[in-house]
C-alpha cells in the first residue's frame, strides 16, 4: 500500500491577499486557482519553490464558525514547517520583505530554525535540516 498527504488546507480570510503573500513574500508557486461555480468558491493551491511534495490549499473561511480559525488553526502552536536549502538566504530575504519572526534563529540538534508568522498570524518554522538528520531529503 502506498498513500500520501497531498494538500494541507490553510483557512484564509481572502484568496487574493493570501495568494499575494505566499507568491510575493515567500516565493511560492501558484499551482492552481480554479473557480468552482457549484460551490461558489475557488480551489487555490500553492507550493514552495522547487517542491514536489505537499501543497497548501488556501481555503477561504466560508462560514461564521470558520472565521475564528483564520490565523489560529493550531491554538498558537507552530503549524507548518518550511525547510530550505539555504536558511540564511531565506531568513534575510524574509526579514527584508517584512515577515515577522517571533523567535530568533538558533542552531538546534536537527539544524537551523526560526519561527515566523504568516499574514494571519499562523506560526511557521523556517528550517534547514542537517544532512545527518533522518528527515533530510524528504522535504521535496
Amino acid at each position: 500500500m502506498k498513500q500520501s498527504i497531498i494538500h494541507i488546507a490553510l483557512v484564509v480570510r481572502d484568496y487574493d491577499e493570501a495568494i499575494a503573500f505566499y507568491t510575493e513574500k515567500l516565493h511560492f508557486t501558484l499551482v492552481e486557482d480554479t473557480y468552482q461555480p457549484e460551490q461558489d468558491k475557488r480551489w487555490v493551491v500553492v507550493s514552495p519553490p522547487g517542491s514536489t511534495g505537499i501543497t497548501l490549499l488556501l481555503a477561504k473561511a466560508s462560514k461564521p464558525e470558520q472565521e475564528p480559525f483564520v490565523g489560529n488553526q493550531t491554538g498558537g502552536r507552530v503549524f507548518l514547517f518550511l525547510n530550505t536549502d539555504d536558511f540564511w538566504r531565506d531568513y534575510n530575504e524574509m526579514v527584508a520583505k517584512g515577515i515577522k519572526f517571533v523567535r530568533a534563529p538558533k542552531e538546534a540538534s536537527y539544524g537551523m530554525v526560526a519561527v515566523f508568522e504568516d499574514l494571519y498570524g499562523n506560526l511557521w518554522d523556517l528550517l534547514q535540516i542537517n544532512s545527518n538528520h533522518p528527515l533530510y531529503g524528504r522535504n521535496g
